[in-house]
């Protein structure tokens, strides 16, 4: 596998592929192989997607958490792929592959990652309240305002438009903005 030192991105997360049932030992094992081979460096984060849902217990009085794996049969993996990552976790037992064509682990893409909800993105504010910005985009494009608040996900900005004699509060996503001088 000398080309998967080639293939090298940086840090990606990987799918690996598992025995059904296996996906909890799975992670398990890796998190001790890290730890014995010293490879924080190259393996940083698995994952085992769940949904935890709240179901009825059988007397009908208890309710019960359950958690449901969203993929069975796979792990995520957050890794910089090389050679020695991917023999670590390859030769883990119960990992049959990575996910890709062949013997080529693809990683999953930004947009996978977003829709999955694997990490949390943490985002520089690109505006805070008081900033005064130019309308680029959508209904309100040209039009300048004062930044009024900004949504904790740092997505959205609410910007006092001047409209006439008055100051109307508009809801905007943050990439329809930018910054006056």
């Amino acid at each position: 596998m000398s080309d998967i030192n080639e293939m090298n991105v940086g840090p990606r997360w990987y799918v690996a592929h598992t025995y059904s049932g296996y996906e909890n030992k799975v992670k398990a094992s890796l998190e001790k192989v890290i730890e014995n081979r010293g490879l924080e460096h190259l393996i940083y984060d698995i994952r085992i997607p769940v949904e935890t849902t709240v179901e009825k217990g059988s007397d009908g009085n208890a309710d019960k958490i359950v958690e449901t794996k969203i993929f069975p049969g796979y792990v995520l993996v957050k890794m910089t792929m090389t050679d020695e990552s991917w023999h670590a976790v390859r030769n883990i037992s119960g990992v049959t592959g990575f996910v890709g064509p062949g013997s080529r682990p693809t990683p999953l893409s930004e947009e996978d990652v977003e829709a999955l909800n694997i990490e949390e993105r943490k985002v520089k504010a690109a505006f805070s309240v008081g900033d005064n910005v130019t309308i680029t985009d959508g209904l309100f494009a040209g039009y300048s305002g004062a930044v009024q608040a900004v949504s904790d996900d740092l997505k959205t900005v609410t910007v006092l438009v001047k409209r006439g004699r008055r100051d109307m509060p508009v809801e905007l996503d943050a990439s329809m903005l930018r910054h006056d001088n």
